[in-house]
């Protein structure tokens, strides 16, 4: 007999405050056949709140891989699947992205459904009226990862408590004193703060007391100043250098001595290499 496939539902879970489940979000948790958890112990208190007794299985960082295989094949067998993360929305600096991938691929219908999300929570809290930004997620461990994102317009990071002070001070560090800062920390929690402040206050507000680096944080740099770097002399700095360079060191070194992004100037380079 031949099942018409389930559904994969990607369905926001809430940040901190259980209210913030909308009630189509349980609706879906409900009616599901597998709800799909990066950590089954913190779901289950969500789907206990709302009286919901769903078969969860886990599918996590270190699983997605097989987990995900069991779980399309159940979505291909007729099983509507619900994608939760502890928090948030599956996919966003959180599993889920390829089970999701894998479901395109095979046809099976995915449907999200929004909600609760800490950088868009965080962004609209941070007052900045630029027309867009940059979601960074977790900031890489390697040294010179904010070199890369030296660019005017604004990042949104995640950073865990342990790491906050030193990468705010590696902030104030590229962008300098000047350009502005929003700390969310616990968003929609019991201690919720959200501040903002230029880049040389806030070293000293995270250290100002002993709780203001616990919890989960939300940083929004704001936007800096555009550089005044003329396109088309970059695009004849470059061409100069790709007569001895290959195209990455000549996208590297024009960053240099232009001020705009190496990773434009290297789509530059690529096709004036051609």
């Amino acid at each position: 007999m031949t099942h018409a496939p389930g559904t994969l539902y990607v369905v926001a879970t809430p940040i901190g405050n259980l209210a913030d489940s909308s009630p189509r979000s349980i609706e879906a948790l409900r009616a599901a056949d597998i709800v799909a958890c990066e950590d089954t112990r913190t779901s289950r208190t969500l789907l206990a709140h709302h009286g919901i007794d769903a078969r969860t299985v886990a599918l996590h960082a270190h699983n997605e891989r097989e987990a995900g295989g069991k779980l399309l094949r159940a979505l291909q067998e007729g099983s509507n699947v619900a994608l939760v993360s502890d928090a948030g929305t599956p996919g966003v600096s959180d599993p889920g992205a390829l089970l999701v991938a894998a479901a395109h691929r095979q046809g099976v219908r995915v449907v999200p459904l929004p909600g609760p999300n800490a950088a868009i929570a965080a962004w609209s809290a941070a007052g900045f009226t630029a027309p867009g930004f940059q979601f960074v997620g977790f900031l890489p461990a390697k040294k010179d990862a904010l070199k890369a994102l030296d660019v005017p317009w604004p990042l949104i990071f995640y950073e865990a408590p342990h790491r906050v002070l030193a990468t705010v001070t590696a902030l104030l560090g590229q962008f300098g004193p000047a350009r502005e800062l929003a700390i969310a920390r616990e968003i929609s929690k019991k201690f919720e703060e959200v501040a903002r402040m230029p880049l040389a206050d806030a070293p000293g507000w995270l250290a100002a007391g002993p709780h203001r680096q616990q919890g989960e944080f939300v940083l929004v740099l704001g936007p800096g100043e555009e550089k005044q770097a003329d396109l088309a002399e970059a695009g004849r700095i470059l061409k100069i250098l790709l007569e001895k360079l290959p195209a990455s060191d000549a996208a590297k070194l024009a960053a240099r001595i232009t001020g705009l992004p190496r990773n434009a100037l290297y789509k530059l380079a690529l096709q004036d290499s051609k």
